[in-house]
């Protein structure tokens, strides 16, 4: 049994709001991340490179809160999040406040595999990449003309609703491979308009990003500061390793106490039986998923 789990960032517009067109374009980017993920799973592949492949496509497809077309700060640059999580080992790694780095969730990666550190910021995560030979690239390479067209829009007062495409999103994966071990990875622009290095809860490992062969693999997406305070995801697979929870009431359980807060999101989850649970409280969440099984499915909407 070999399954992965991906999305693509909650709090979307609602069905009237989406144009047709574009609809397609994003369920067709959510299908090459799955499937790019699961030919690896596929050929015999960690969970942990299945992730991050999936993650790295949606970091260069434009249409996404991560990597290229990630939103802007308030000063128009585009600041970047990932970490990554093995099961197996409980290793993880985690990068926060990049400006040049092409795939974060590779950065991230290697920070896991490469140092003796879970997370790097900003100058000194950038030093790193150099130092490992990770692709860089101008500030500019991320910025797209919908993102530059979102900050403008904020920046004149106008007001956006929780559910725009502009407000917040993520981009993830979890997966289980044929060996039985599961992995996270989660990448993000962050917020529109951000200040002062704020920081959500992509990089930070138990909010955004969780994973453990005793439970389960998470990666959420939405309100960061809600999902921080919240540590869903480790609480989710806390739920499953000690209460003994099903994959599905854990989830459950953990939205509504975030829902609780004010928080608004989603998260996908996958546990050691293969079983996959991509809930959220928000109007929608880009997702899909596919298992050896023989499921294959995108959707943005219940």
């Amino acid at each position: 049994m070999f399954a992965i789990a991906i999305h693509g960032g909650a709090g979307v517009l609602s069905r009237g709001d989406l144009p047709t067109e574009q609809e397609r374009e994003y369920l067709a980017g959510l299908e090459t991340a799955l499937d790019a993920g699961y030919e690896l799973l596929e050929r015999g592949s960690s969970s942990l490179d299945a992730a991050i492949a999936a993650v790295c496509v949606l970091e260069d497809n434009p249409l996404f809160n991560a990597g290229r077309g990630a939103v802007l700060n308030r000063d128009g640059v585009a600041e970047l999040d990932a970490s990554v999580m093995d099961g197996r080992t409980q290793e993880a790694g985690a990068v926060t406040g990049l400006k040049h780095v092409k795939n974060p969730i590779e950065l991230a990666r290697r920070v896991m595999d490469a140092s003796a550190h879970v997370m790097l910021v900003g100058e000194g995560a950038e030093e790193f990449a150099r130092l490992q030979g990770i692709e860089l690239v101008s500030n500019e390479y991320f910025r797209t003309p919908v993102r530059q067209q979102q900050l403008q829009r904020l920046l004149h007062g106008v007001v956006t609703r929780e559910n725009e495409l502009a407000a917040f999103g993520t981009v993830g994966a979890v997966a289980l491979d044929s060996h039985g071990n599961l992995a996270a990875a989660t990448s993000t622009g962050g917020m529109t308009g951000k200040r002062w290095g704020r920081v959500g809860d992509s990089p930070v490992i138990g909010a955004g990003t969780y994973a453990n062969n005793a439970s389960c693999a998470v990666s959420a997406t939405g309100h960061g500061e809600y999902f921080i305070r919240s540590v869903v995801a480790h609480d989710i697979c806390a739920q499953v390793e000690y209460l003994r929870a099903p994959l599905r009431t854990a989830v459950d359980n953990v939205l509504a106490k975030m829902a609780k807060l004010g928080g608004n999101g989603g998260v996908i989850a996958i546990d050691a039986r293969g079983e996959i649970v991509l809930e959220f409280n928000s109007e929608g969440m880009f997702r899909g998923q596919r298992s050896s099984a023989g499921k294959r499915e995108v959707s943005i909407y219940r």
